[in-house]
């Protein structure tokens, strides 16, 4: 049973996406292809200890999951002709499936249908998590600081409009494009940030996310290689990546980026990464990703001059400001400037960010406690605890408790 079940969440990790974005390109229902899937690999626990693990899992799950849908069909005698004529489809594929085992992998289809703009604009981006990667309501609404309920209510309808108003499975045409782009990439950064958060094994599908999303970033840039902020999102989480190995110490104590031994960081993929942001560079319009992209190009440059220039990072911080003023962009620009100015100017710029948009965000606590400690400010041990509780990295926060001393 252990290897069944080892098997299925194997299956779950690497092909959750590629599996309901089959289903649901076919079907035009994303709620019916989850449902068919999620019975699938239910009964795929049931059969798989008695009959023993198939050839091909995956085959498996999708012809499982095909006799699922056969079976509702039947059962509420549906006479939608295009429903019966995809189903028909599904059949067929589903046959020759079992034995090659080659399904295309239709997720970018899948994600720029969510990304409709027959959908709400608030929902595209939480509607992807789901639909692509298999996250649950609950993990999601965590993400976006609603309550579960109210995610799920706004995902249920968000399907529910794909399937009412048969919007098309398919890549946009390219005018129609930028309205959709830019769901697309904030869900892959997402993915990506999930399975980088998860990197001590915090949560067992983390690096497995992180590999999915750059997957998807490879296949959207492949797709749309004239896209400047396609190939700034690849550098960016390629430089991320670059430097896993250099995050953890042998025994899994976390190691901050100024202290990571570059010599630790994938050399190939900085150079592929870099590669991305001068090809996007070329495109001259600049973008959230690209300038999030040169940061960390930056600070990869310390593999070859064993220094970080924190002047250029602070720059590119104020022009991310300008056009994307999210709560990483303003925490990261007043670490850069307390480099540059010192640890006070630093202070003086996390003052000013809203107290209410902070008050649950770890990073700024984990940024202001640094700062404070830096210049003998009494407040620093209080902000080391709001840090430390906020932290869900049982590393980070063994970490920041050595610091707070």
């Amino acid at each position: 049973m252990d290897e069944v079940r080892r098997t299925v969440e194997a299956v779950a990790r690497d092909s959750y996406g590629r599996l309901v974005a089959y289903l649901a390109s076919r079907l035009r229902d994303v709620a019916a292809a989850e449902d068919a899937l999620g019975d699938a690999f239910a009964a795929a626990l049931a059969t798989w200890p008695r009959d023993g693990l198939p050839d091909k899992p995956e085959a498996w799950l999708l012809t499982a999951a095909r006799n699922r849908l056969g079976a509702k069909h039947r059962h509420e005698r549906r006479s939608e002709a295009v429903h019966a004529h995809a189903l028909e489809l599904l059949v067929e594929r589903a046959e020759r499936v079992a034995v090659g085992n080659d399904f295309p992998d239709e997720r970018l289809r899948l994600m720029f249908t969510c990304a409709h703009p027959a959908i709400d604009v608030a929902v595209r981006t939480p509607l992807l998590l789901q639909a692509v990667l298999g996250l649950d309501a609950a993990a999601i609404a965590r993400a976006f600081l609603v309550s579960p309920t109210a995610m799920g209510q706004r995902l249920v309808r968000a399907k529910a409009k794909i399937r009412d108003a048969a919007i098309s499975f398919e890549v946009p045409e390219p005018h129609q494009i930028p309205e959709r782009l830019d769901a697309v990439l904030d869900a892959i950064y997402a993915v990506y940030g999930s399975g980088w958060e998860a990197a001590a094994g915090v949560d067992p599908r983390g690096r497995g996310l992180a590999d999915e999303a750059i997957c998807l970033a490879r296949m959207l840039a492949d797709l749309l290689p004239g896209e400047p902020e396609v190939r700034g999102l690849l550098a960016l989480v390629l430089h991320c990546e670059a430097r896993r190995p250099a995050r953890r110490t042998a025994d899994g104590r976390y190691v901050p980026l100024s202290e990571q031994d570059p010599k630790l960081w994938s050399r190939e993929m900085v150079t592929e990464a870099e590669a991305q942001l001068h090809a996007a560079a070329r495109a001259g319009r600049s973008g959230r990703f690209q300038l999030e992209a040169a940061i960390q190009s930056v600070h990869a440059e310390r593999a070859s001059t064993g220094n970080t220039d924190w002047q250029a990072i602070a720059t590119f911080y104020g022009e991310l400001i300008r056009i994307a003023p999210a709560l990483g962009a303003l925490v990261g620009r007043a670490v850069a400037v307390a480099e540059v100015q010192g640890p006070a100017a630093g202070v003086e710029l996390l003052d000013q960010i809203d107290p209410a948009a902070v008050s649950a965000y770890q990073p700024y606590w984990a940024a202001r406690a640094h700062l404070l400690h830096r210049i003998g400010d009494a407040r620093a041990p209080e902000a080391f605890d709001c840090a430390i509780g906020l932290a869900e990295d049982p590393a980070v926060r063994q970490f920041l408790i050595a610091r707070r001393g």
